[in-house]
């Protein structure tokens, strides 16, 4: 599932998975995308050119997955035993947002705000209250966070660790309408622990 979780937001080269999944070995990842093709989770597919590279990109029916992934996010992150400081790549951060939003997103005001994590260029929109994050080929919105990982902006979004702090120790850039930056972290958090039985 990590795998998959890692293509929804579009195709990616083997290197751009593995880079995104430290904890997999070459050998096992390349076991796993060989399996998901076999059971028609996805594809190998050939980017145009000038890039015309080799990527892996789902079927219709890998990205049905989207919101049982999500699911398993927000049941995970529930868990007395998530640990928030473990690596979270750019997919992930933005997968988790569809996940931990709260109601009030619902009555937002429409805003764009874009993200680049580590060059790599992403865009989150809500419109009429639904929210749509997305990967794009240039980084633009009413406000736009860049940082060379994901956590500096999981830090704002999900540990209310404040912007000024994280740009002068995390390495965030905050560019854009600042007030609209402020909106947007105020409608994603992390849910509630559930306690595990004690034995």
């Amino acid at each position: 599932m990590l795998v998959v979780r890692e293509l929804m937001l579009g195709p990616r080269r083997f290197s751009d998975l593995r880079a995104a999944l430290p904890g997999i070995s070459a050998k096992v990842l390349t076991e796993r995308l060989e399996t998901l093709a076999t059971w028609g989770v996805l594809e190998k597919a050939q980017l145009p050119p000038p890039a015309a590279a080799q990527v892996y990109e789902l079927t219709e029916w890998g990205y049905s997955a989207d919101r049982a992934i999500n699911e398993l996010g927000r049941w995970a992150a529930r868990s007395c035993h998530h640990n928030p400081d473990l690596p979270l790549s750019a997919a992930s951060l933005m997968a988790s947002m569809r996940t931990m939003q709260l109601p009030a997103l619902a009555d937002a005001p429409d805003m764009t705000i874009g993200i680049e994590i580590g060059g790599e260029a992403y865009r989150a929109a809500i419109r009429s209250g639904a929210l749509v994050t997305e990967k794009c080929r240039e980084v633009q919105g009413d406000a736009v966070f860049r940082a060379a990982s994901a956590r500096p902006v999981a830090g704002a979004l999900y540990a209310d660790v404040p912007l000024a702090a994280l740009e002068d120790e995390a390495g965030l850039v905050v560019e854009g309408d600042r007030s609209v930056a402020e909106r947007f972290l105020a409608l994603f958090a992390l849910p509630p622990k559930i306690d595990s039985p004690r034995a």
